[in-house]
């Protein structure tokens, strides 16, 4: 699976894990950075890697700072993400299954190393669900966001 991965300085030293796991499982990672624990600003990063996830660079993405709220709530605002912090196994792979998720934040200062990896298994091997509830649900969220979106220029 091509995935886009980014982090602030706080996620730093566990996206660079994460990101070396990827890649010995196989995958094809994009690693947007940051490549230090200089400070950055989280919003930049998330943007970033939405874009790429939007415009089909990869199919999925991973943000890692320190909580993952901030890294969420920055990927939320890009229209066509559906952004979900994920700190237990079940959100992984749920999160998917039932709304769509296209990008998941982990908080480095919330799970450790192994917890990151099983986390980032369950995201990568979930499949949407096709059931009529969930296609119904993610089509209403489309519309939500295609009508509250300002207008070019407001």
């Amino acid at each position: 699976m091509r995935v886009v991965v980014g982090g602030d300085h706080a996620g730093f030293p566990l996206k660079q894990k994460v990101v070396a796991r990827l890649k010995a499982w196989g995958h094809d990672v994009e690693d947007i950075g940051t490549f230090s624990e200089e400070p950055v600003d989280f919003p930049d990063v998330a943007e970033a890697l939405c874009r790429r996830v939007t415009a089909g660079e990869a199919q999925r993405g991973i943000l890692v700072c320190g909580t993952g709220v901030g890294a969420a709530i920055a990927a939320n605002k890009y229209p066509g993400i559906r952004a979900a912090v994920c700190h237990d196994v079940f959100s992984a792979h749920q999160c998917v299954e039932h709304d769509d998720v296209n990008v998941m934040c982990i908080g480095a200062w919330i799970v450790g190393e192994m917890l990151a990896y099983e986390l980032v298994a369950a995201y990568l091997v979930a499949v949407p669900d096709q059931a009529p509830e969930f296609r119904r649900r993610i089509a209403k969220l489309h519309e939500m966001e295609s009508r509250l979106r300002p207008a070019p220029g407001s």
